[in-house]
């Protein structure tokens, strides 16, 4: 599959999330849960995502990362516990979409720096994952997972 990265201005997002400092291997202990208490605090509210699910990394530190995970929003909508309204930052992104398993990403994060680097821009550190489909849904070779790099 080619790989195709580009730059775009996306306006800010609502979003409900939960943020967590967690290790590379704990995630996908806590990630599903925390998926499936925003989900259930939405229907509680009568909403709906407005968007994919998505994770935002804030460091690179596998055993100490600084997460948020969450939902887009349409609307303000009331955090309850752990879940906080948020806000995905708008602005400047690369982004680029991996089709195959999560353990390929850390290749195409690898095409994705490279890219930035020839076009001469520089990212903020913070980067999201959105997950297009789910492995409940399609093989790992079918999953979509789009990327976005935040600019200076």
């Amino acid at each position: 599959m080619s790989t195709h990265f580009e730059v775009v201005e996306i306006p800010q997002q609502l979003a409900l999330t939960v943020k967590k400092t967690t290790s590379i291997g704990q995630m996908p202990k806590i990630i599903g849960g925390i998926y499936g208490s925003i989900a259930s605090h939405l229907l509680e509210k009568g909403e709906q995502p407005a968007g994919p699910p998505f994770i935002a990394y804030f460091n690179m530190d596998m055993e100490n990362l600084m997460i948020e995970v969450g939902f887009p929003i349409h609307k303000e909508i009331e955090g309850e516990g752990e879940i906080k309204l948020s806000d995905i930052p708008g602005g400047r992104k690369a982004i680029g979409t991996h089709k195959g398993s999560y353990e390929k990403l850390a290749s195409f994060y690898d095409q994705l720096a490279e890219w930035l680097n020839e076009e001469k821009l520089e990212p903020t550190g913070v980067v999201y994952e959105y997950y297009l489909n789910s492995p409940e849904e399609v093989p790992e070779s079918e999953l979509l997972t789009k990327v976005e790099f935040l600019l200076k």
